[in-house]
Protein backbone atom coordinates (compact mmCIF):
# COMPACT_ATOMS: atom_id res chain seq x y z
CA UNK A 1 0.00 0.00 0.00
CA UNK A 2 1.10 3.60 -1.07
CA UNK A 3 0.02 6.95 0.27
CA UNK A 4 -2.21 7.16 -2.55
CA UNK A 5 -3.87 4.53 -1.57
CA UNK A 6 -5.07 5.24 1.51
CA UNK A 7 -7.79 7.57 0.09
CA UNK A 8 -9.78 4.19 -1.39
CA UNK A 9 -9.11 1.83 1.77
CA UNK A 10 -10.80 4.67 3.87
CA UNK A 11 -13.96 5.23 1.37
CA UNK A 12 -13.98 0.99 1.08
CA UNK A 13 -14.46 0.88 4.83
CA UNK A 14 -17.11 3.74 4.62
CA UNK A 15 -14.93 5.79 7.18
CA UNK A 16 -14.81 9.54 7.40
CA UNK A 17 -10.99 9.65 7.77
CA UNK A 18 -8.40 8.35 10.70
CA UNK A 19 -8.34 8.88 14.56
CA UNK A 20 -4.64 8.24 15.48
CA UNK A 21 -4.31 8.40 19.32
CA UNK A 22 -0.76 8.60 19.10
CA UNK A 23 1.05 10.99 16.82
CA UNK A 24 4.13 13.14 18.52
CA UNK A 25 3.73 17.03 18.03
CA UNK A 26 6.13 19.55 20.58
CA UNK A 27 8.50 22.09 21.06
CA UNK A 28 11.18 22.25 18.04
CA UNK A 29 13.70 22.16 20.31
CA UNK A 30 12.26 18.85 22.47
CA UNK A 31 11.34 16.94 19.06
CA UNK A 32 15.02 18.16 17.67
CA UNK A 33 16.25 16.18 20.54
CA UNK A 34 13.98 12.88 20.17
CA UNK A 35 15.02 12.80 16.83
CA UNK A 36 18.45 12.64 17.39
CA UNK A 37 18.05 10.21 19.67
CA UNK A 38 16.35 7.94 16.74
CA UNK A 39 19.24 9.08 14.38
CA UNK A 40 21.40 7.12 16.88
CA UNK A 41 19.22 4.53 17.54
CA UNK A 42 20.73 1.98 15.59
CA UNK A 43 22.99 0.11 18.17
CA UNK A 44 20.12 0.13 20.47
CA UNK A 45 17.63 -1.55 18.05
CA UNK A 46 20.22 -3.09 15.72
CA UNK A 47 17.92 -1.21 12.91
CA UNK A 48 18.49 2.47 11.19
CA UNK A 49 16.07 4.56 12.30
CA UNK A 50 15.85 7.14 9.53
CA UNK A 51 12.92 9.65 10.49
CA UNK A 52 10.58 9.46 7.34
CA UNK A 53 8.84 13.25 8.04
CA UNK A 54 11.34 14.87 9.39
CA UNK A 55 9.16 18.40 8.12
CA UNK A 56 8.07 21.87 9.71
CA UNK A 57 5.42 21.72 11.88
CA UNK A 58 3.26 22.92 9.06
CA UNK A 59 3.98 20.50 6.60
CA UNK A 60 3.77 17.86 8.71
CA UNK A 61 0.43 19.09 9.52
CA UNK A 62 -0.98 19.15 6.12
CA UNK A 63 0.80 15.83 5.51
CA UNK A 64 -1.03 13.80 8.33
CA UNK A 65 -4.26 15.40 7.02
CA UNK A 66 -3.61 14.40 3.61
CA UNK A 67 -3.42 10.79 5.02
CA UNK A 68 -7.02 11.37 6.26
CA UNK A 69 -6.48 12.31 9.51
CA UNK A 70 -9.49 13.34 11.19
CA UNK A 71 -8.05 13.45 14.97
CA UNK A 72 -5.10 13.45 16.19
CA UNK A 73 -3.00 13.81 19.10
CA UNK A 74 0.49 15.63 20.09
CA UNK A 75 1.89 13.02 22.84
CA UNK A 76 4.91 15.01 24.44
CA UNK A 77 6.42 13.91 27.88
CA UNK A 78 9.19 14.95 30.27
CA UNK A 79 12.27 13.23 31.67
CA UNK A 80 12.77 15.22 34.71
CA UNK A 81 10.51 17.21 36.60
CA UNK A 82 9.92 20.59 36.00
CA UNK A 83 9.23 20.25 32.55
CA UNK A 84 5.31 18.83 32.46
CA UNK A 85 3.87 22.30 32.93
CA UNK A 86 5.72 24.17 30.40
CA UNK A 87 4.94 21.03 27.91
CA UNK A 88 1.71 21.19 28.80
CA UNK A 89 1.33 25.24 28.49
CA UNK A 90 3.08 24.77 24.59
CA UNK A 91 0.45 21.55 23.98
CA UNK A 92 -2.73 23.64 25.13
CA UNK A 93 -1.13 26.45 22.43
CA UNK A 94 -1.23 24.27 19.86
CA UNK A 95 -4.42 22.81 20.57
CA UNK A 96 -5.95 26.34 20.67
CA UNK A 97 -4.36 26.70 16.99
CA UNK A 98 -4.93 23.40 15.97
CA UNK A 99 -8.93 22.18 16.18
CA UNK A 100 -8.42 18.76 14.59
CA UNK A 101 -5.81 17.85 17.53
CA UNK A 102 -6.84 16.32 21.03
CA UNK A 103 -5.70 18.75 23.32
CA UNK A 104 -2.90 16.48 24.94
CA UNK A 105 -1.20 17.01 27.99
CA UNK A 106 1.36 15.34 30.61
CA UNK A 107 2.98 14.44 33.97
CA UNK A 108 5.77 13.31 36.42
CA UNK A 109 5.87 12.17 39.66
CA UNK A 110 6.60 15.00 41.69
CA UNK A 111 5.16 17.48 44.11
CA UNK A 112 2.26 19.87 42.90
CA UNK A 113 1.19 17.03 39.76
CA UNK A 114 -2.26 16.99 40.43
CA UNK A 115 -2.44 20.77 40.75
CA UNK A 116 -1.30 20.79 37.17
CA UNK A 117 -3.20 17.90 35.59
CA UNK A 118 -6.38 19.39 37.43
CA UNK A 119 -5.19 23.01 35.20
CA UNK A 120 -4.66 21.08 32.30
CA UNK A 121 -8.23 19.59 32.62
CA UNK A 122 -9.61 22.66 33.10
CA UNK A 123 -8.21 24.05 29.92
CA UNK A 124 -9.47 21.40 27.92
CA UNK A 125 -7.12 18.40 28.07
CA UNK A 126 -8.78 15.41 26.77
CA UNK A 127 -6.15 12.58 26.66
CA UNK A 128 -2.51 12.46 28.66
CA UNK A 129 0.49 10.77 27.38
CA UNK A 130 3.11 9.08 30.18
CA UNK A 131 6.53 7.45 29.31
CA UNK A 132 7.76 4.96 31.94
CA UNK A 133 11.14 4.17 29.42
CA UNK A 134 12.12 7.85 29.10
CA UNK A 135 10.81 9.03 32.74
CA UNK A 136 12.46 6.14 34.00
CA UNK A 137 9.68 5.93 36.77
CA UNK A 138 7.15 3.64 38.54
CA UNK A 139 3.74 4.43 37.80
CA UNK A 140 2.78 3.56 41.46
CA UNK A 141 4.88 6.52 42.96
CA UNK A 142 2.54 8.05 45.51
CA UNK A 143 2.97 11.13 44.37
CA UNK A 144 1.23 10.03 41.21
CA UNK A 145 -1.88 8.12 43.15
CA UNK A 146 -3.70 11.98 43.45
CA UNK A 147 -3.56 12.35 39.34
CA UNK A 148 -4.49 8.47 38.90
CA UNK A 149 -7.27 8.90 41.02
CA UNK A 150 -8.24 12.41 39.06
CA UNK A 151 -7.69 10.41 35.71
CA UNK A 152 -10.49 7.88 36.76
CA UNK A 153 -12.87 9.78 38.10
CA UNK A 154 -12.99 12.15 34.89
CA UNK A 155 -12.55 9.40 32.57
CA UNK A 156 -9.80 10.97 30.82
CA UNK A 157 -7.46 8.82 28.68
CA UNK A 158 -3.87 8.48 29.66
CA UNK A 159 -1.84 6.55 26.60
CA UNK A 160 1.12 4.96 28.39
CA UNK A 161 4.69 3.44 27.18
CA UNK A 162 5.03 0.54 29.55
CA UNK A 163 5.86 -2.12 27.62
CA UNK A 164 10.10 -2.98 27.43
CA UNK A 165 10.43 -2.05 23.58
CA UNK A 166 12.50 -0.86 22.13
CA UNK A 167 14.54 -1.00 24.94
CA UNK A 168 13.38 -1.92 28.92
CA UNK A 169 13.37 0.07 31.37
CA UNK A 170 13.34 -0.28 35.21
CA UNK A 171 9.77 0.22 35.68
CA UNK A 172 8.46 -1.38 32.22
CA UNK A 173 6.50 -4.45 31.72
CA UNK A 174 3.05 -5.83 32.56
CA UNK A 175 4.37 -5.28 36.91
CA UNK A 176 4.05 -2.24 37.24
CA UNK A 177 1.42 -1.61 35.00
CA UNK A 178 -1.19 -4.49 36.40
CA UNK A 179 -0.10 -2.97 40.34
CA UNK A 180 -1.47 0.21 38.77
CA UNK A 181 -4.76 -0.87 37.28
CA UNK A 182 -5.44 -3.14 40.54
CA UNK A 183 -5.03 0.15 42.62
CA UNK A 184 -7.48 2.18 40.11
CA UNK A 185 -9.31 -0.04 38.26
CA UNK A 186 -11.35 2.40 36.75
CA UNK A 187 -8.36 4.06 34.59
CA UNK A 188 -8.98 4.33 31.27
CA UNK A 189 -5.19 3.30 29.86
CA UNK A 190 -4.38 3.30 26.24
CA UNK A 191 -1.45 0.49 26.48
CA UNK A 192 1.19 2.10 23.57
CA UNK A 193 2.32 -0.23 21.00
CA UNK A 194 0.46 -2.84 21.82
CA UNK A 195 2.61 -3.17 24.91
CA UNK A 196 5.45 -4.80 22.76
CA UNK A 197 7.20 -7.18 23.27
CA UNK A 198 4.71 -8.24 26.41
CA UNK A 199 1.76 -8.58 23.34
CA UNK A 200 -0.23 -11.14 25.12
CA UNK A 201 0.09 -9.61 29.10
CA UNK A 202 -1.14 -6.65 27.98
CA UNK A 203 -3.96 -8.03 26.37
CA UNK A 204 -4.47 -9.97 29.19
CA UNK A 205 -5.05 -6.92 31.17
CA UNK A 206 -7.01 -5.49 28.25
CA UNK A 207 -9.44 -8.34 29.03
CA UNK A 208 -9.15 -8.10 32.65
CA UNK A 209 -9.76 -4.09 33.12
CA UNK A 210 -12.98 -2.31 30.99
CA UNK A 211 -11.26 0.50 30.63
CA UNK A 212 -7.93 -0.87 29.48
CA UNK A 213 -7.17 -0.03 25.48
CA UNK A 214 -3.99 -0.64 23.14
CA UNK A 215 -2.72 1.36 20.13
CA UNK A 216 -1.43 -0.07 17.11
CA UNK A 217 1.75 1.94 17.19
CA UNK A 218 4.61 0.69 14.87
CA UNK A 219 3.14 -2.82 15.58
CA UNK A 220 2.92 -5.77 13.07
CA UNK A 221 5.15 -3.53 10.91
CA UNK A 222 7.78 -4.85 9.17
CA UNK A 223 10.05 -3.33 11.03
CA UNK A 224 8.83 -4.53 14.55
CA UNK A 225 8.29 -7.79 13.11
CA UNK A 226 12.03 -7.89 13.21
CA UNK A 227 12.50 -6.58 16.12
CA UNK A 228 9.56 -7.85 18.33
CA UNK A 229 7.32 -10.05 16.35
CA UNK A 230 3.70 -10.29 17.68
CA UNK A 231 2.74 -13.87 18.62
CA UNK A 232 0.28 -15.52 15.63
CA UNK A 233 -0.97 -17.30 18.56
CA UNK A 234 -2.92 -13.95 19.78
CA UNK A 235 -4.58 -13.41 16.66
CA UNK A 236 -7.70 -14.37 18.46
CA UNK A 237 -7.62 -12.55 21.26
CA UNK A 238 -6.59 -9.56 18.43
CA UNK A 239 -9.56 -10.32 16.74
CA UNK A 240 -11.81 -10.28 20.23
CA UNK A 241 -10.62 -7.33 21.59
CA UNK A 242 -11.57 -5.44 18.29
CA UNK A 243 -13.25 -3.08 20.27
CA UNK A 244 -10.04 -2.25 22.45
CA UNK A 245 -7.66 -1.53 19.81
CA UNK A 246 -6.68 1.94 18.47
CA UNK A 247 -5.28 3.32 15.86
CA UNK A 248 -1.38 4.53 16.40
CA UNK A 249 1.15 5.43 14.30
CA UNK A 250 3.81 7.34 15.80
CA UNK A 251 3.91 10.05 12.86
CA UNK A 252 6.48 11.88 12.25
CA UNK A 253 9.49 9.30 13.92
CA UNK A 254 8.29 6.72 11.79
CA UNK A 255 10.98 4.68 9.60
CA UNK A 256 8.81 4.18 6.96
CA UNK A 257 5.78 5.58 5.21
CA UNK A 258 2.61 6.36 7.03
CA UNK A 259 0.98 3.88 4.88
CA UNK A 260 2.54 1.02 5.75
CA UNK A 261 1.17 0.56 9.21
CA UNK A 262 -2.63 0.94 7.75
CA UNK A 263 -1.29 -1.88 5.36
CA UNK A 264 0.43 -3.73 8.62
CA UNK A 265 -3.25 -4.07 9.80
CA UNK A 266 -4.91 -4.84 6.63
CA UNK A 267 -2.67 -7.68 6.15
CA UNK A 268 -3.42 -8.94 9.69
CA UNK A 269 -6.80 -10.67 7.48
CA UNK A 270 -9.07 -10.21 10.48
CA UNK A 271 -11.56 -8.39 8.20
CA UNK A 272 -12.91 -4.72 7.27
CA UNK A 273 -15.17 -4.74 10.43
CA UNK A 274 -12.42 -4.93 12.99
CA UNK A 275 -10.33 -2.44 10.59
CA UNK A 276 -13.26 0.01 10.45
CA UNK A 277 -13.16 -0.29 14.62
CA UNK A 278 -9.29 0.46 15.09
CA UNK A 279 -9.27 2.86 12.64
CA UNK A 280 -11.96 5.06 13.28
CA UNK A 281 -14.62 3.91 15.16
CA UNK A 282 -13.02 2.97 18.48
CA UNK A 283 -10.96 6.48 18.57
CA UNK A 284 -14.21 8.65 17.44
CA UNK A 285 -16.25 6.17 20.73
CA UNK A 286 -13.52 7.08 23.02
CA UNK A 287 -12.73 10.99 22.17
CA UNK A 288 -16.13 11.61 21.00
CA UNK A 289 -14.93 12.59 17.53
CA UNK A 290 -17.16 13.62 14.86
CA UNK A 291 -17.00 14.02 11.52
CA UNK A 292 -17.47 17.55 10.84
CA UNK A 293 -13.32 17.40 12.51
CA UNK A 294 -12.55 16.38 8.95
CA UNK A 295 -10.57 19.18 6.87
Amino acid sequence: MSESDIPALIERLGIPGLVDVHTHFMPQNVLDKVWAYFDSAGPLTGLEWPITYREEEDRRLAILRGFGAVAFTAMLYPHKPGMATWLNAWAADFAARTPDCLHTATFFPEPGADTYVREALDAGARVFKVHLQVGGFDPTDPLLDPVWGTLADTGTPAVVHCGSGPTPGKFTGPGPMGRLLARHPRLRVIVAHMGMPEYGDFLTLAERYEGVRLDTTMAFTDFSERLAPFPTAEFGRLADLGDRILLGSDFPNIPYPYAHQLHALERLGLGDDWLRRVLYENGAALFHVKPALSL
